[in-house]
């Protein structure tokens, strides 16, 4: 069955492109127009641009294209939507905001509290695996799929760990929580392995257990959080076979392997990244590194002559 037929506004969400263009010219007024109404500030760099305008892209294409309607009829694609939700739009919008920007957001007195507490890299990595799997209980993911209120809230909720988690990687600001080194490469690797319970018990289960992919009355009633109500009334819809060969409990396993693979992928480039700028940050300090050792042998053979 087309999903042409639940019409063009579940389809294409004109409401939320219209605010994620709002906010993407308020970010060039911003970074370009206004910046020398603050203090400090700095050109806009293109990387910069890039990556914020990246993150808006993919955000529309994740919550506001077709994708977002099928992540509520298969769970499968619910799972892949999210792999890049919370592993890659944060870290887009980390680093496509401005230092400078940054700095004066978190500079203000509620943000600069919340911040503190937030990205300490111990709380913002539990945190994130604590919500990422309190959502995916069957019992809750089926009591926050068929309300709105408590999903926009949850996703939210969701969306803000997986950012206060990224932001100890990705961040350049002074005085801010930030891992190095092979804590960085631990904290990556962590953040995959907080993932992994929720997800083997989706992959390994042996029934289907989400009522809203499953259960005909339940996916309607999540179905209307995308899909106005008027339109869903005229259509005869019995659940999402209408819509896929896979069995619910095919689609539940396909959807944690999705998301274990897809996030595993992402923070594999990530660490490589890591890598890249030890090796650079080796290759450009060869010569001071070598000195240090040679300093360092002879400190060792003095000490070992006085013994």
């Amino acid at each position: 069955m087309p999903l042409s037929i639940f019409g063009f506004q579940a389809l294409w969400s004109p409401v939320f492109i219209g605010v994620l263009v709002f906010l993407t010219v308020l970010y060039f007024l911003i970074t370009v127009k206004w910046r020398h109404d603050f203090a400090v500030s700095q050109p806009l760099k293109k990387k910069e641009a890039i990556a914020f305008v990246s993150g808006m892209v993919l955000l529309y294409v994740l919550k506001g294209s077709p994708i977002d309607l099928l992540s509520h009829i298969l769970f499968s694609v619910h799972m892949t939507q999210m792999a890049f939700f919370l592993f890659l739009v944060p870290p887009l919008l980390i680093v496509g905001i401005p230092a400078w920007v940054w700095q004066s957001f978190i500079g203000l007195p509620v943000v600069r509290s919340i911040f503190a507490v937030m990205t300490r890299p111990a709380i913002a990595l539990v945190l994130f695996g604590i919500l990422f799997s309190f959502y995916h209980l069957p019992v809750i993911f089926d009591i926050i799929k068929q309300d709105e209120v408590y999903h926009g809230l949850y996703t939210l909720v969701l969306f803000l760990s997986a950012f206060f988690m990224w932001w100890p990687i990705m961040n350049t600001l002074p005085d801010t929580h930030k891992v190095h080194g092979l804590i960085r490469v631990g904290y990556i690797v962590g953040s995959g392995a907080m993932l992994t319970p929720a997800c083997a018990l989706i992959i390994f289960s042996n029934s289907a257990f989400y009522a809203t992919y499953s259960d005909p009355e339940a996916w309607l009633q999540a179905m209307a959080l995308c899909v106005p109500v008027s339109t869903l009334a005229g259509l005869n819809l019995t659940g999402p076979e209408l819509f896929t060969s896979m069995s619910p409990l095919e689609d539940q396993q396909v959807g944690g392997i999705a998301m274990k693979v897809l996030q595993e992928l992402i923070l594999t480039y990530f660490l490589g990244m890591v890598f890249y700028q030890w090796f650079r940050r080796e290759q450009d300090n060869a010569d001071e590194i070598t000195a240090q050792a040679l300093r360092d042998r002879k400190t060792m053979l003095a000490y070992q002559r006085g013994q």
